[in-house]
Order: C-alpha cells, then structure tokens, then sequence
C-alpha cells in the first residue's frame, strides 16, 4: 500500500489477481492512475476512496516477431517497451510527446494521445488489436489477440481508448508493430500558417509520402520522410524543391522543440496564466479554427486535423464553441489551479450513447469521478 493523489489510499498490483482483489476490496470510488503524465487533463478528478495505480502491471508478456505483435502489461513505459524491440528491429509507430516522460501504453490508450506519426500510422485505436479489462464487479473481459483481422465479439479495447480510466481498468494490451525505420530525414521551411496549409497539401498530393506534417506556432512547417539509407538524400531533396525558398534539412532535435510545445512547455500546468487545448477538426477546417482562436503557442498536424494549443485561461469556453461551431472536439490538458475553466466543449450529440456504456460498464460511476465534467456522466 502506498499513498497517491494526496492523502488517498493507493494499491499498486503486480498482477490481474491483485488488482482485481484491489476493485473487490474497494467499496467507493476508484481513480485509476498510470505514471501521472496526464494526471491534469479532461475533467479534475472528484473524490476517491482508493487509487489503482497500475506500474506494477509492467512489462512484455509474449512478443512474436514475425506476427509482429506484442502483448504487454498496461502500466509498461512505452518508452521502455520502443527500447526492447528496437534489437528486432521492430516498433510501436506511435510518438507522442510525453512517451519520453514515461507514459505508460495503458495511459495513452486512455487518454487518446497521439503524435505526429498518427498522419501514417494513425492513434493507438488503431495499433490496439487486443485487451484484458477489469470491470467494476471484478469482471474479467477479455477482446481481440495477436490476429490482425479479428472480428469475434465486442472490440473492448475501442471503446477504452479515451475513455480516462472510466470504464475499467487496461491490465493487458495486444499491439500491432511494425518495422522500425532504416532512415529517416526532416525538411524545414519558415511560413505562416496560410502557406503552410498550402504547402501540406501539396505535399500531400505528392508521391513523397510524408510520416509527418506539422506546424509550430512559431512560424515553421516540419515535414518528416521515413526512407531506407539509399533513397533518403534524394526525397529530401525533392522535399526541399517542392516547399520552395528557404526550405532546408533539419536536425533531429527539431522534434524536441515539437514535443516540448505539445506538452504545453513552457507555461505548463498555467503558471503563467494560461490553459493547453488538445483540438481536433477535419483537416482542412483546422487552419480557419487556428486562425480564430486566441492563440500563443500552436502545434498542428495539417494532414490529421490535431492541434495543440495554448489560450489565455479565460478564453476556454470560447475555444470550445469555436472549434464545436467547426464540427471538431476539445479537451483540457491543463489550466491554472485556481481556473473554473470547462475541460470539454459543449455536449456531443451522441452524449446519450455514452451515458449508456457507463451504465452498462460502470452502473454505480465507480470509475474516474469528474473526468468528463461538465457533461455529468456517471
């Protein structure tokens, strides 16, 4: 036993038994909580009687390389899982900014993060194939496995992604991979936002199949190439021609000032008054959203529509209509501690549908009290 999020009594289970004993023994409400690198974001977290801290859930279960799958205890880094495949030269193609913190593969299945490479590869809805899931009656349900096709029962393991600890608890993730890049090069080229939404499209158009697309609010479009060692000199040349005047091959760490600006550094957690929007629109909507909002500092992926964004703290609601007004979705990532800012936008037409599967999953709204307030379900 050990203590977390203040003076709440905390678990820390090695195993599917121990953590299902863990839910059984708790009568009241549970938070359940991965390494803490989202512990700010959506809804604040109501009261709890117990937190269900999952890193003792850690570590591969079964690897097979030549299925190119892995199924892995929940509570794993996934930084940790990237460097144990990396000697089979196979990876998650996932690169969220916080997995260099230590996140672990069951937080961002929960939280819905992604990164850059989700142009390609998309979310890890998408790389999930398989989930163990520990309900609020000690339920054990088990969806998917390491079959690509899988169309068998209900895929749990969806329904889960972005869900903020809700509905169960992941113990057990089956992922897809894929093989790990021999090459890869980024070009760089200075422009606002306008040109950068043109350059995306051509680039787009092109036959030089981007891995990522992104623009800094700072006034810079990156545009990363995965290539074998042979053939990359030559599409980033192409690259460099097609956006034109200025454009040049960039180092590496340009992607650490990309990461940096998408966890909302500096100004993270609001201390300077502000609050970080995680958005996301059609993606050709996404440059006359960017445009209206009251904006400081901007990550945003021009060819999938996702954006990060800081906005003074008192502006939120008003970010939250614009992008809702645009068909799109927002969510809080963090927000000074004294801010009443709403963490989502206004009720999605299909609340009615979620109020449902937390009935179904959660009836007595034992799981993540508040995590998606204001729309009051539980």
């Amino acid at each position: 036993m050990s203590e977390r999020e203040g003076t709440v009594p905390a678990v820390r289970p090695a195993s599917l038994k121990e953590a299902r004993a863990a839910v059984l023994d708790t009568a009241g409400r549970i938070s359940v909580a991965g390494a803490g690198t989202a512990a700010d974001w959506a809804g604040r977290l109501g009261p709890v009687d117990a937190v269900l801290d999952t890193t003792g859930l850690s570590g591969v279960i079964t690897h097979n390389p030549g299925d190119m799958t892995v199924s892995v205890h929940a509570g794993t880094p996934l930084r940790a899982l990237q460097e144990e495949l990396a000697g089979h030269g196979q990876h998650v193609a996932f690169d969220a900014a916080r997995v260099a913190d230590g996140a672990t593969v069951g937080g961002l299945v929960a939280t819905a993060d992604a990164g850059p490479s989700a142009l390609v590869y998309g979310t890890l809805r998408d790389l999930v194939i398989g989930a163990t899931t520990l309900l609020a009656d000690g339920a054990v349900v088990r969806s998917g496995g390491h079959v690509i096709k899988n169309v068998a029962g209900f895929d749990l393991a969806k329904l889960l992604h972005g869900s903020y600890g809700t509905l169960g608890v992941l113990v057990e993730v089956v992922l897809r991979l894929h093989p790990t890049p021999r090459a890869i090069g980024t070009v760089v080229v200075d422009c606002d936002l306008a040109d950068a939404a043109r350059l995306a499209r051509e680039v787009l158009a092109s036959q030089l199949e981007p891995t990522a697309l992104e623009w800094l609010g700072r006034g810079r479009l990156l545009v990363r190439i995965d290539s074998t060692e042979e053939a990359l000199p030559a599409r980033l040349e192409r690259l460099a021609r097609l956006l034109g005047d200025g454009a040049a091959v960039a180092e590496a760490e340009v992607w650490a000032e990309h990461a940096a600006l998408t966890r909302g550094v500096p100004g993270s957690g609001g201390r300077d008054g502000t609050a970080v929007l995680r958005i996301g629109t059609l993606p050709s909507l996404l440059p006359g959203v960017l445009e209206a909002l009251p904006t400081s500092t901007v990550t945003a992926g021009l060819g999938t529509g996702v954006a990060t964004v800081s906005v003074p703290a008192g502006a939120v609601a008003e970010a939250h209509a614009t992008v809702h007004a645009a068909g799109g979705t927002s969510v809080l990532r963090s927000r000074p501690a004294d801010s009443d800012a709403p963490a989502w936008g206004p009720p999605p037409s299909a609340l009615a549908v979620l109020e449902a599967v937390k009935q179904r999953f959660d009836p007595d709204g034992r799981f993540g009290p508040g995590r998606f307030d204001p729309w009051e379900i539980s």
